[in-house]
């Protein structure tokens, strides 16, 4: 099969990539470098890329798309968008990176590549609101810039399959962690803060947050299963996550268990947007993909210091 991924030198974006090559799929990723972080780490996650011999094209998703599609794709996974509830990113940006870029994307396929056998849009839990612990047929009630744009993201995606435009799913994902994840994101910002023994931001709070947090490999898997279950999925929304639940003090006191230190805390007011509670209902994603994680929280955490020690820690 012939597959697009968009938003490829991205944390989750990357291991998808990995995993469909080898599963012996040809793989076209595309991602536009901005500066919402470091674009020296996108490059490091595309030369990983490059070497299972997948190439990345760089493009931004507003642009004119007409050279990426001159040979047609069987799949697209889209998860190119403005991630994170930062209040220094304003809300044009997400606007302009999750709505208008899907819609740009949807405009290419309708007219380069309608014989498309599915969009897999990827979705998050942030639209659920403040407590995401229910089902997909539960109403969204996003309190985000994120969740908002990502919930009408989704919707366009999903209006044109109900059109009958397109074959399409949207997959809600929860709290994913493990290797390249964002510097921005809790474990890689946390094991950063404790290799170098700087003080670690938290958020009034957010010790007590309980999350579905789960490994990028098992959230992986449930996305490459979509391959040839185009028809019982579509239309669908499904949500994708571990329906073990932790607390973010859990998880720093394992991060500190695995690397034999003791955090520095430098206590910070609470974060707007921030979700009180994920805990992951995946029964459809069950049912419909076999689905299943199986790593574990510590194991996934183990997998993620290491990666961290072997990239930026060997030439020190």
């Amino acid at each position: 099969m012939r597959i697009l991924v968009t938003g490829a030198a991205g944390f989750i974006a990357s291991h998808l990539c990995e995993k469909l090559r080898d599963l012996g799929h040809e793989v076209v990723g595309l991602d536009n470098f901005n500066d919402y972080y470091s674009p020296a780490l996108k490059r490091l996650n595309a030369s990983d890329l490059k070497a299972k011999g997948i190439d990345v094209i760089e493009i931004d998703l507003n642009d004119n798309l007409q050279t990426v599609f001159k040979n047609p794709y069987d799949y697209i996974y889209h998860l190119a968008a403005q991630p994170g509830i930062s209040a220094e990113t304003p809300l044009s940006d997400y606007v302009t990176n999750n709505i208008f870029a899907t819609q740009n994307l949807l405009d290419a396929v309708a007219k380069y590549n309608p014989n498309l056998k599915s969009f897999i849009n990827i979705a998050t839990s942030s639209v659920y609101g403040l407590v995401a612990n229910v089902d997909e047929n539960v109403p969204a009630k996003p309190i985000s810039f994120y969740g908002s744009t990502k919930l009408a993201a989704e919707q366009l995606v999903l209006g044109q399959q109900r059109l009958g435009k397109l074959k399409a799913c949207s997959i809600r994902l929860y709290s994913v962690y493990g290797p390249r994840e964002r510097p921005e994101k809790l474990y890689t910002k946390l094991i950063e803060n404790l290799y170098s023994d700087k003080p670690f931001p938290l958020f009034e709070g957010s010790v007590k947050h309980e999350r579905s947090f789960t490994y990028v490999g098992d959230i992986v898997d449930g996305l490459v299963a979509i391959i040839g279950k185009e028809e019982e999925v579509n239309g669908e929304i499904i949500n994708l996550g571990t329906d073990e639940v932790h607390t973010t003090q859990e998880g720093i006191n394992l991060v500190e268990e695995i690397m034999h230190k003791k955090l520095i805390v430098d206590h910070k007011p609470a974060r707007k947007g921030d979700q009180e509670k994920t805990s992951a209902v995946i029964d459809k994603a069950r049912k419909l993909l076999d689905y299943e994680p199986k790593v574990t929280f510590k194991k996934g955490l183990e997998q993620q210091v290491q990666w961290y020690l072997d990239k930026f820690t060997s030439s020190l």
